[in-house]
């Protein structure tokens, strides 16, 4: 998978100065555009912004989205990069590029340090991906213009366990792999609460918490091998879960153990062919091989291969969900809508998606609940994709709207519909 060189770029869509001075909505959109976590995250993210700005400008995306541009003005989008000094670049996207929106991030700890920020500016803000729940639970409990629309990591976590107590997989040996901070900690924390609420009596042999960006692993790979683990539960996303995978499959953990991997679905373009047979995976949500068929699913697909050469991987689908969810935002409040007036507009609301309905439900309508899928990877002319899927609806592994996701797991899931 090529590099993304550039540090910060303005893409103008093919509209010309005068157009765009005219009648534009200027977005700011913070992708990793350097380091590990480019290539898996930044890349396809920026790709998605891009492909579904045009398509947006153009009047090509299908319905109810085939209006122009995001709330009848053309879309003029900047890029940084999301490597760089997060509040510092966010502060310059609002005041000095002047944009009037913010859709991006992908780590959990930009986006706790950009949250109160986003509070503080009264800025128009989305986050597409960063999975921590202490985003609206501990930094900003009183949003009104910050939104995610894509799930936290509880039904990650939720769903990882019911999924392996579900299909049969031996539970009394339980090893983890987290990075450590804010993302992987409430992973391991969320997924042993929900294994010790499903009464799985789980032995926690081994958890291994190494840096963020560590990258060599074989300490925590012996660590590992030596604890004879029957699962292990990893949340590593980036440049972090392409290594492990290479340095712990030679290894044997892959075939002593079954290793789920969270956001297992964002290795395929690059390492797939390596993810061992048997590997359980999932996409952090209803996103790319556990999409439902759509017509935007269809488009979406379609697309972006053409476009790209290659099948969208989750951060893309979560990209243009964000995308989506700002066009309906807009579209809700109405001819001459503000960004306040769109962020008025988004709170509680529920639009479609690629991914299916997204629903605002949580965190005073600013967090977005989705299902869940897991699945088994398989080779099929060297190429990854998945069986054995299961798939659990929101209303399963997500907590509802008045409690927090630590406190609900200890409950027992108090209030979830499985079916």
């Amino acid at each position: 998978m090529k590099k993304i060189a550039t540090l910060a770029c303005v893409s103008t869509l093919a509209l010309t100065g005068a157009a765009m001075a005219q009648d534009s909505i200027k977005i700011g959109v913070p992708v990793f555009l350097s380091g590990a976590a480019a290539g898996p995250f930044g890349e396809p993210e920026k790709n998605a912004a891009e492909l579904m700005f045009d398509a947006l400008n153009a009047g090509e995306v299908p319905a109810p989205y085939n209006s122009m541009g995001i709330g009848g003005r053309m879309i003029d989008a900047t890029f940084i990069d999301e490597a760089s000094d997060a509040v510092v670049e966010y502060r310059n996207l609002v005041e000095r590029t002047g944009v009037e929106a913010v859709i991006g991030y992908t780590s959990s700890g930009n986006c706790k340090s950009v949250a109160p920020v986003a509070e503080e500016l009264e800025t128009f803000t989305i986050f597409v991906d960063c999975g921590t729940p202490q985003v609206f639970e501990d930094v900003v409990t009183e949003p009104k213009f910050l939104f995610r629309t894509g799930p936290t990591a509880t039904p990650d976590a939720v769903g990882a366990a019911r999924y392996l107590r579900d299909s049969g997989y031996d539970l009394s040996r339980v090893a983890g792999i987290n990075q450590n901070y804010a993302w992987g900690q409430d992973n391991w924390r969320d997924f042993t609460g929900a294994l010790d609420a499903l009464g799985t009596e789980s032995k926690y042999v081994s958890n291994q918490m190494p840096q963020l960006g560590a990258g060599q692993y074989g300490a925590e790979v012996s660590a590992l091998l030596t604890s004879s683990p029957n699962v292990v539960y990893n949340s590593f996303w980036g440049g972090d879960l392409e290594a492990f995978v290479l340095q712990a499959a030679p290894r044997g953990l892959f075939a002593r153990s079954a290793v789920l991997m969270t956001c297992g679905e964002a290795l395929f373009p690059a390492v797939g062919k390596n993810i061992p047979e048997g590997a359980i995976v999932s996409a952090r949500g209803p996103f790319s091989v556990f999409a439902p068929e759509n017509d935007l699913s269809t488009w979406f697909a379609a697309a972006y291969e053409e476009r790209f050469g290659e099948y969208p991987t989750y951060p893309a689908w979560k990209m243009a969900q964000a995308v989506l969810g700002a066009k309906a935002a807009y579209a809700k409040a109405g001819e001459g809508a503000t960004a306040a007036d769109a962020a008025a507009a988004m709170t509680g609301l529920e639009f479609e998606a690629p991914s299916g309905i997204v629903k605002m439900a949580n965190a005073n309508g600013h967090q977005a609940i989705q299902g869940i899928g897991f699945g088994t990877v398989t080779q099929v002319d060297g190429k990854p994709t998945v069986e054995n899927v299961k798939f659990y609806e929101a209303e399963c592994v997500s907590p509802p709207a008045d409690m927090r996701a630590e406190d609900w797991i200890a409950s027992g899931f108090e209030g979830a519909v499985c079916e």
